[in-house]
């Protein structure tokens, strides 16, 4: 996967050179500082190979939507704490990286889809 990404990225004109990954933060499953190292040992590569490349890691933590059955019910949004831990390891490698502010947290929204909670009212 990394060099079929850096194989593309050297292909492409040196204007053209931006990547972003976007990574969802799940509680105690990909959230930790170990991870965050994981991620940069697996960017380093990159940035080494390709010239003038920018690179932005993208986080987003998940967004709970406190499903009671199916896939979506073993995880959890990671606490704030840990996100910024994550982020901190990162940039201290290097690697640009921002926090995506989660939105729809009072629709239960996710993926983009939308779940009313049981204590709205209806209009």
């Amino acid at each position: 996967l990394r060099q079929g990404l850096i194989t593309a990225l050297q292909g492409r004109s040196k204007r053209l050179r931006n990547i972003m990954l976007e990574v969802t933060l799940l509680d105690q499953i990909n959230d930790s500082e170990a991870d965050a190292e994981h991620l940069a040992e697996f960017c380093r590569p990159i940035f080494e190979e390709v010239n003038k490349l920018k690179l932005v890691v993208n986080l987003i933590p998940w967004n709970d939507i406190s499903a009671s059955f199916g896939p979506a019910s073993a995880y959890r949004k990671p606490r704030m704490d840990r996100v910024l831990a994550y982020q901190k390891v990162l940039v201290e490698r290097g690697i640009l990286s921002y926090i995506r502010t989660t939105r729809g947290d009072e629709e239960d929204a996710a993926c983009g889809m939308l779940s009313t909670k049981n204590s709205k009212t209806r209009r």
